[in-house]
Formats: structure tokens, C-alpha cells, sequence
């Protein structure tokens, strides 16, 4: 079971490292960079002139340049201008599209979600529907995957695509003709009320446009009657460091230092809170966890060393270093590390790495899961040489992400071999979706997440879950079925609600059994978050 759990763990741990890899861009870009010559070009250029046969010069340079990059360190990259859009887009804030959410289900795309105001809503398309045909041409079968969904669905604002659709009421395939449009990438998940004083924000980027999201949320929570507030940035990995900065600025006292930069050829740049900040009396806790990084810790870590509020949690990643963008002639580009970034306090949160030596970097997390860091804080040791102390006095450390000031332990109730291989299969997921598509006209009775999980609670879905689990091969040893029903039943319970209400409805249901949430709540109830101010 054990060996089990670590491999799942692993698999979960990879997913997540590929995206804490994509280096955040925290510097506007040179309006010029001269280069003066060098081997590397010398051999390009001899191989040009003076090599027996004819070689495809772009293709070798394509070949180098990512060697290259990666003798520096883990989060300098080279991007392709193929790729250079789609990297991107996820930090513009949006893209053009035909605005729905979708999956692969038995080798159809099934839309999840139609984004509200976007494109396809507007031509009528509905969540449930079945794409089968793309431009008069069969998109079905197993050749279809997401990226090449992408390519299909994306497209220059105003362009059209005609897609033929299944829809579970209709016996004829529909056809709609949609314009591409701009479609938003929101970075702020959710806002809502979890008690009547204490308002909750969920945010998974540090993109373009999140400080406006950000702001207009938290506004309207105070509006609602918030007095404290939760931002999670559990799973951020980061992104713009001026949302970071501009973020802070709403929370801090005029002049609080709240990050400063500096570097080889960067000079040291500092920015500090210019004492308008909307958000000043709001008393504050901050989730991280160990897939919080760069301006994920640059938050955290400027509250934590104000003494501004509460971090809650577990270890952040530790990313303490700055990108800078050099576009290149052909379109391709290339992020490098220029600074480090420092907290308040003075510390350099960057954790320990070689350079040219970004596997064992990568690995790190898994390290820390296997030495159980993410079940005791007692297994956490930093020397003495990276003491810091906040404003007030307290005792901090650099040297490897931001250390909680609460340390939450991971939540393992229920856990088991069977759960983990649940989830692999992702299985709970796939269940929520067919159930949804059968049962949509009942669910969409029901107009809120409590009421929607009571009709669930009836309808007693733990045994269809594990017959349809069986059917694609997983079975229960011993008293496993037992040990993870609750934990599998709420997962199930979560998708089928965000099917049909949103995140609206996904996170408060969520966040009912997370046991960092209801941490948070209980210590912001007694005050603590008040005493840091």
C-alpha cells in the first residue's frame, strides 16, 4: 500500500513540477542586447560555409539552443517561436478561441463548461454537447488529443469554425458556426463568504490581469461584510511580479519594503507600499503550500516579514530567482535569470541548486515528501546562518522557500491504495462527468451547492462509482472501499457540483473538509491574524 501511495504521490508531484519549471517574468525586456562573436557562433557559422553537404542550419540551432539554456540555472528557458503564443497566454489573460471547457471522453471531445458571454455560448452551444466534426472534417478517435484540440479550436480573433455537435435531447447532429473571440484566462478562482465576517480568495496565477480580478473580489467581499480575509495561493506558481507587488501594495502601511532585486548586471531595485492601499484594516491569512512559488512567496513573504498577517500552511518551493525576456530575431525567445529576488527581512528564499543540474532541482519536492516534510514541521531544519527576523521580531528563514507561520500537515483521512489508483485513472472525475450528462435537467434544479450536495447525499453514488470503477479495472483489497468511501464520495460530490454551478459552487464544497481551511477560519475566529498587525 505504501509503495502504492508513493508512486501515486510521484505521479501527482511530476504534473505539478512541470508547471512550477515554466520561469516567471518579473523585468521589462531591453530594447536592444548586443552580443559580441563567439565559438558557439563561429561553429554555426563554419559549418554554414565550409561543411561537405547541405544541412538545415535552423534546425541544428533549434537543437543547441535548449543545451545551451540548460548548463544555467533550472528556470532560465528557451522558448520556440512555435511555442511562444501558447507559453504566453496562460499570463496575457486570454486568448482567442471559442470559449469552453472541455475533456476527452471516449474519444470525443466533451465540453464541460461554456464560459459565460464567450463565443460558443453566444451561438448556443450547452455544456454536455459532443464535438464530433470540425470544419465538415471527423475530429473523433483515439488520434485525438488536447493539443491537437488546441490547434482546431484556437484561432485568430474573428475567424470562424464550424463544428458539428451531438446533444444527448436532439436525434439529428447540430451545427454551429462560431466567430472567435477574446476568451479570459482568470486567475482569481473564486470569491465568497466562508463565515459572515471572513471572506476567502482562491488564486492559481500571477498573471496580466489578476491584480484587477483581484481587487474588484476582495472589494466585494467587503462589501458582503468581510472583516479578515483567506487568499489561498496553494498550487501558485507564479508569474508577474508587478501583480505580486501591485497586490501587496493594497495590504501594506506606507513605505513597508515589500520586495527588492538585485543582480550581477542588475542593480538593486527595490519597491515599497505607497500608503493608499484600499485593503489596510483587512486582517489577513495567506495559504501556501509546496507548489507555491515565485510571486507566490514574494506575497507571502513580504506579509510574513511586515508581520501583516498569518501564513498557513506547508513550505513554499523556494523560488528566489528573476527572468528577463530576450526576443529573439527569428520570433524564438529566451527567459534568463538576471537577479534574485529578497523579502523584507533581507533573505533570499531561492533554494539550493547546480548549475546545468535541473533534475535533482526537480526532484527536491519529491525529496521533501519522502523525508516527511509534508507531515511534520519537526523534519524542517534551517541553520542559523539564515536567520532573519520580520519587523517585529520575529525569527524567520531564508535559504529554501517560506516557512509557514502555522504548519498544517497534509490531510491523509482515507487514503489507500485504492483511492490513489481512483485517482490516477482519475476515475471520480470521469464518473462526475457521465453522471452530470445523464442527469443535467434534475441537477440544474437545484441552484446552490448545499442543496445540490443534500440531493446528491441522497442518491447514495458511492456504489455506482465503484461499479464503474470495476468496469475499467480498479477493485477494492480488503477494507479499502470502506476506508476512502467519504473521501472518494466528496470528490464526486465536488465534480458533479462545479459541472453544474461553476467554481461558485466547487470550492466552498471543497474547502468544507479541507482541513487548512477550517484551520485558518478557526484562527482567524480567535483573533490571531489581528495580533500580527
Amino acid at each position: 500500500m505504501v509503495g502504492a501511495a508513493l508512486l501515486a504521490a510521484g505521479i501527482i508531484i511530476g504534473n505539478i513540477i512541470a508547471m512550477l519549471s515554466r520561469p516567471a517574468v518579473g523585468l521589462p525586456q531591453p530594447a536592444q542586447f548586443m552580443l559580441p562573436g563567439n565559438k558557439l557562433s563561429e561553429l554555426v557559422n563554419l559549418i554554414d560555409a565550409a561543411y561537405v553537404d547541405t544541412v538545415d542550419m535552423d534546425s541544428i540551432v533549434e537543437t543547441i539552443m535548449p543545451d545551451v539554456i540548460e548548463q544555467l540555472d533550472p528556470h532560465s528557458s528557451y522558448i520556440p517561436a512555435k511555442d511562444l503564443q501558447a507559453v504566453n497566454e496562460e499570463l496575457d489573460g486570454s486568448f482567442s478561441g471559442i470559449g469552453v471547457q472541455f475533456n476527452i471522453q471516449s474519444d470525443t471531445i466533451y465540453v464541460v463548461d461554456v464560459i459565460s458571454g464567450g463565443p460558443s455560448e453566444r451561438a448556443g452551444m450547452l455544456p454536455g454537447d459532443r464535438i464530433i466534426t470540425v470544419n465538415d472534417t471527423s475530429f473523433v478517435g483515439k488520434d485525438v488529443n488536447i493539443e491537437k484540440v488546441f490547434r482546431k479550436l484556437r484561432g485568430k480573433k474573428g475567424t470562424t469554425v464550424k463544428l458539428g455537435v451531438v446533444r444527448r435531447t436532439s436525434p439529428e447532429v447540430l451545427s454551429f458556426t462560431i466567430t472567435r473571440d477574446d476568451v479570459p484566462v482568470n486567475s482569481v478562482d473564486v470569491a465568497y463568504m466562508v463565515t459572515p465576517e471572513i471572506g476567502y480568495v482562491s488564486v492559481n496565477k500571477f498573471a496580466a490581469t489578476t491584480y484587477e480580478e483581484f481587487r474588484t473580489a476582495v472589494a466585494t467581499l467587503l462589501h458582503q461584510g468581510a472583516m479578515r480575509l483567506i487568499v489561498d495561493l496553494r498550487g501558485n506558481s507564479g508569474g508577474y511580479l508587478d501583480a505580486a507587488v501591485n497586490m501587496l501594495n493594497e495590504f501594506l502601511s506606507r513605505n513597508d519594503l515589500i520586495v527588492y532585486i538585485q543582480g550581477k548586471s542588475q542593480p538593486y531595485s527595490e519597491s515599497r507600499a505607497n500608503g493608499v492601499g484600499a485593503f489596510q484594516d483587512v486582517e489577513l491569512a495567506v495559504l501556501i503550500d509546496e507548489f507555491s512559488g515565485s510571486a507566490s512567496e514574494i506575497f507571502a513573504g513580504a506579509v510574513q516579514d511586515n508581520d501583516r498577517g498569518l501564513i498557513i500552511g506547508r513550505r513554499s518551493f523556494g523560488k528566489g530567482l528573476v527572468q528577463r525576456q530576450f526576443p529573439l530575431g527569428d520570433g524564438s525567445e529566451v527567459r534568463l535569470t538576471v537577479a534574485r529576488y529578497y523579502t523584507p527581512s533581507g533573505r533570499c528564499i531561492q533554494k539550493p541548486y547546480t548549475l546545468g543540474d535541473s533534475r535533482d532541482y526537480m526532484e527536491d519536492i519529491e525529496k521533501r515528501f519522502l523525508h516527511g516534510e509534508f507531515y511534520s514541521a519537526d523534519s524542517i531544519h534551517f541553520p542559523d546562518s539564515l536567520k532573519y527576523q520580520t519587523v517585529g521580531g520575529r525569527i524567520v528563514y531564508g535559504g529554501g522557500g517560506i516557512m509557514p507561520d502555522v504548519f498544517v500537515p497534509r490531510d491523509t483521512t482515507g487514503f489507500s491504495t485504492y483511492y490513489y489508483t481512483m485517482l490516477n485513472k482519475a476515475i471520480p472525475y470521469r464518473f462526475a462527468l457521465k453522471y452530470t450528462d445523464e442527469h443535467r435537467e434534475e441537477l440544474k434544479k437545484y441552484g446552490d451547492w448545499e442543496s445540490l450536495d443534500a440531493y446528491l447525499e441522497s442518491c447514495n453514488l458511492y456504489p455506482q462509482l465503484m461499479r464503474f470503477a470495476e468496469k475499467e479495472g480498479v477493485k477494492p483489497k480488503g477494507d479499502e472501499a470502506r476506508v476512502s468511501r467519504q473521501l472518494l464520495k466528496n470528490n464526486v460530490h465536488a465534480y458533479i457540483v462545479r459541472n453544474i454551478l461553476g467554481d461558485n459552487g466547487f470550492f466552498p464544497l471543497w474547502n468544507r473538509d479541507d482541513v487548512t481551511v477550517q484551520r485558518t477560519v478557526q484562527l482567524l475566529e480567535m483573533g490571531s491574524a489581528s495580533s500580527m498587525k
